[in-house]
Formats: structure tokens, sequence, C-alpha cells
């Protein structure tokens, strides 16, 4: 699971999610990307789930990039817990994304694997998110 080594602070503040992604919105490494179109908070179990469903479905070519970290602790208090007794324990860690933020990016498959690994991955996330192909590699194919 995905999570940081050493944090300055243990527990962090809800923050907002407004606006479009300014950095990590453009396809750097592969040929193919997950894009996100809605802000929201992504889990470390759901970034293992989806690297796993494309992996699997790679069938051990190409490459996997993961744009995104999850870096910011997600607190919960014990249910039934009466008010006040301070912040709750640190439960699992998210990663922000905002709309346009690139989450993973693939290359070496063919165009429809490469479709079908990342679409197999989108039912993993919380949140909507489009496929991106490159037009440079698709004019190449030809």
């Amino acid at each position: 699971m995905l999570m940081p080594k050493r944090v300055k602070w243990r527990k962090q503040q809800r923050g907002r999610m407004r606006g479009k992604a300014l950095r990590g919105a453009d396809m750097i490494y592969g040929e193919y990307a997950l894009m996100a179109l809605e802000p929201g908070w992504v889990t470390a179990r759901q970034i293992e789930a989806a690297r796993r469903t494309i992996v699997r479905s790679m069938k051990r070519h190409g490459k996997v990039w993961i744009r995104i970290f999850p870096d910011k602790p997600y607190t919960h208090r014990p249910p039934e817990t009466r008010m006040g007794k301070g912040k709750g324990a640190v439960e699992y860690y998210v990663a922000v994304v905002k709309p346009g933020r690139i989450i993973y990016e693939i290359s070496g498959l063919d165009h429809d694997e490469a479709i079908d690994a990342l679409t197999q991955a989108a039912y993993k996330f919380s949140i909507k998110t489009k496929v991106l192909v490159r037009h440079e590699t698709a004019g190449e194919q030809e």
C-alpha cells in the first residue's frame, strides 16, 4: 500500500478541492493516460487495485507510471463515540485529485489493449475518469 515514509504532521485538516489541476495535467511519460474529470479523494487501496488491474490486463508487457501519491492522512473516530476527546486516529491515506489530473500513464501496448486496461482501472475509482491517447503515437502506427 502506498503511504508516506515520514510526515511532518501526523494529522491534516480536510482542505478544499476548488479549481482544475495545474500540476500533473499533461501526459509526460506514456502513450495512453487515465485522467480525472471531477475532484475527489482517491485512497491508497483504490490506487493499488487499479494498478493491479492494469498490470494484469497488460500481461507483463509495457510500462505503467502512477502519477498520484496518497500523502493526506484520513482520520476516523470510532463508532458510537461521544463528542470531544480530540481528532480521530489516522485510518488510511488519500491523494487529492482535481479535474484534469493524470492518474496513470501506460505505454508499450496495442491501442485496444491499452484502452481496455485503463477502462478496467477506471472502475476502481469513485470519481469519473477519461482515457487519453497521445496523438503523435496514433499517427505513427498508421
